[in-house]
């Protein structure tokens, strides 16, 4: 999978051994309509979500380095309230022929990831778990599917936002928004459970901006976002595009944290 128990590159490293292995707070609800102001439409989708409490979710995850592409793949559920989810993250195909690996269960709540399956060397039957707020890029990459609410969260920082126009998504009437994301700021204004995270992200990549693509809904609800993230990794540039679709709010989550014993300790390779 996409993550090593290393503060310093690990992250950045993490994706691209990957692409190696692969290759072998509240605030009111702002209007979503077109005529309103973009900044604030965007930066307020954050809170819709939280009152919206829940909803199904699909990631995707392109990372390009020269002539290497991988997409990584993830379908849960997320509650924004809470600030918990679970996503079954699938890994790209062996190019080799070889069984590609099993899914990994992935579950997500304030300041940490657990992973299930997550292969190198974990037995079958652990899970792995990992700080957050200790990743330099605050599991905006690392685990292979941004936390939903980490990439709603970006958005508090949203600064040039354009009002690109009226599109559907999947049936539902949208209003496509385009801009950057400051990093601090986002991590500044961001809801306490995820504020570590963004703040080590903040800290951890080259640029202090992240291009997005928005897409609300006329309740203000997040129905899709597109991050482009890019990092150095061994003197090459490595573009990262992530991808998060919410559908079916209200939809049942229920997420169990696992139990202390069940829990790998050991060394997990690269």
């Amino acid at each position: 999978m996409v993550v090593q128990h290393r503060r310093k590159g690990g992250a950045f490293a993490a994706a691209a051994a990957v692409m190696a292995a692969t290759a072998t707070g509240c605030s009111a609800a702002a209007d979503a309509s077109p005529g309103a102001d973009p900044g604030a439409a965007v930066r307020a989708a954050p809170d819709a979500l939280t009152r919206a409490g829940t909803s199904k979710a699909r990631t995707s995850m392109e990372m390009a380095t020269g002539g290497t592409r991988v997409t990584i793949r993830g379908e849960g559920e997320y509650d924004f309230s809470a600030r918990h989810g679970r996503l079954r993250v699938v890994l790209p195909e062996d190019p080799s022929g070889a069984d590609g690996h099993r899914p990994i269960t992935e579950l997500l709540a304030p300041g940490a990831l657990y992973m299930k399956n997550r292969g190198a060397g974990v037995p079958a039957d652990k899970w792995v778990r990992v700080d957050t707020t200790t990743l330099e890029d605050g599991n905006l990459v690392t685990g292979g599917a941004t936390d939903p609410a980490a990439a709603a969260e970006l958005l508090r920082g949203a600064r040039d936002v354009t009002h690109v126009g009226e599109e559907e998504l999947a049936g539902v009437p949208v209003v496509h928004y385009r801009g950057v994301s400051d990093l601090g700021r986002a991590a500044r204004l961001a809801s306490p459970q995820v504020r570590g995270a963004l703040a080590a992200a903040a800290k951890g990549f080259a640029r202090d901006t992240v291009p997005f693509d928005a897409y609300l809904d006329r309740e203000g609800r997040l129905r899709k976002v597109r991050h482009q993230f890019s990092f150095a990794n061994e003197g090459r540039t490595v573009a990262v595009a992530s991808t998060t679709l919410l559908y079916e709010f209200g939809a049942p989550v229920a997420v169990q944290l696992p139990p202390r014993k069940d829990i790998y300790a050991g060394r997990v390779r690269a």
